[in-house]
């Protein structure tokens, strides 16, 4: 299993990706992983040298303020272009990336391809919840506008991954919506509602955005634009929460007495509500997985991200997803 790692992508490239790598194959025997991006830069960070890791060589990247099309067909020879081309090859069988998001949608679009009958693909991360087993959200931008059937799609494509990778039995499907009753929403929902209650999903109708961390859904389906709202909103309300906590807790000596007291419980909560243990976003409904890592990701955030595209290979997810959509249409 040879899963290929755009090395030079992200805050915190090489030095994340590089310790992502390590600890993956020292966990997983059947993982080979090729880390592509400058060989001096990433050897700094080899402690060992291991048997299953590989560098493919070049100095070229994909910086964040690139214009993601411009970018792709440009730097032929970039970090995250390179990677993407791996798969396609078939000298990878998955890819991980955590730079330019539109470079990769990109990338993924113009060299691995859709999958047949995927009319736009989708971004999928897995967020957290209250009783930690997590939702998936999807689309989180890759659409900014789209139709009721790639809702639809949507919605097929997340159950079908929670059901092959994360073992869910029988995903509860929502459509966020600005209520829970049924014709609410605008044209877009409101036909999307129609679609996904005539399909063999367990739909379980309107959710709203404010439900999700609590576990409402396991699959919460919505356009790109809701979607990346959704999600910015997520990750800034968890940051500045904590911000918050830190302030008062270190406010006055007695509040840090007590916060030394509770610290193990906050950092239990903070793992929880962590984006890094649960993977990465998949661009689903290309040909192979394609996995986002945040851009920021640490070594625990690769880590998990090469463990969510080994299960995703080990499944068949790609394979799956594209006799599901067949048997839709049929």
């Amino acid at each position: 299993m040879k899963i290929v790692i755009d090395a030079m992508g992200g805050d915190q490239a090489p030095k994340a990706h590089v310790a992502g790598a390590m600890a993956a194959v020292r966990s997983f025997e059947d993982v080979e992983v090729t880390l592509v991006g400058n060989e001096s830069e990433i050897q700094k960070h080899l402690t060992s040298n291991h048997k299953r890791i590989s560098i493919l060589h070049t100095e070229e990247k994909i910086k964040d303020d690139d214009v993601p099309t411009i970018a792709v067909r440009r730097k032929k020879e970039a970090s995250m272009v390179l990677a993407v081309k791996e798969v396609k090859e078939g000298r990878a069988d998955a890819c991980i990336s955590s730079g330019n998001t539109g470079a990769l949608m990109t990338a993924g679009l113009l060299h691995v391809g859709r999958i047949k009958g995927i009319e736009r693909p989708a971004l999928a991360p897995m967020l957290p919840t209250v009783d930690g087993e997590g939702f998936l959200l999807l689309d989180v931008g890759a659409n900014v506008d789209a139709k009721p059937n790639h809702l639809l799609q949507n919605a097929i494509i997340g159950a079908t991954y929670l059901e092959m990778v994360k073992k869910v039995d029988s995903p509860r499907v929502g459509l966020v919506n600005v209520g829970t009753e049924d014709g609410k929403g605008n044209e877009l929902s409101k036909e999307a509602f129609e679609l996904l209650s005539q399909s063999q999903l367990h739909f379980i109708g309107n959710v709203e955005a404010r439900d999700l961390l609590n576990g409402v859904c396991d699959v919460a389906v919505c356009d790109g634009f809701s979607g990346n709202l959704i999600l910015k909103s997520i990750e800034g309300t968890a940051g500045t929460l904590f911000t918050l906590l830190k302030k008062e807790l270190t406010s006055t000596f007695m509040n840090k007495v007590a916060a030394g007291m509770l610290k193990h419980s906050f950092t239990k909560i903070k793992e929880k509500m962590s984006y890094s243990h649960y993977g990465g976003a998949g661009l689903f409904g290309l040909k192979a997985p394609v996995i986002k890592a945040h851009g920021s990701s640490d070594h625990t955030a690769i880590f998990h991200a090469i463990r969510q595209a080994k299960q995703m290979i080990n499944e068949d997810v790609t394979g799956i997803i594209e006799r599901e959509i067949g048997n839709q249409e049929e």
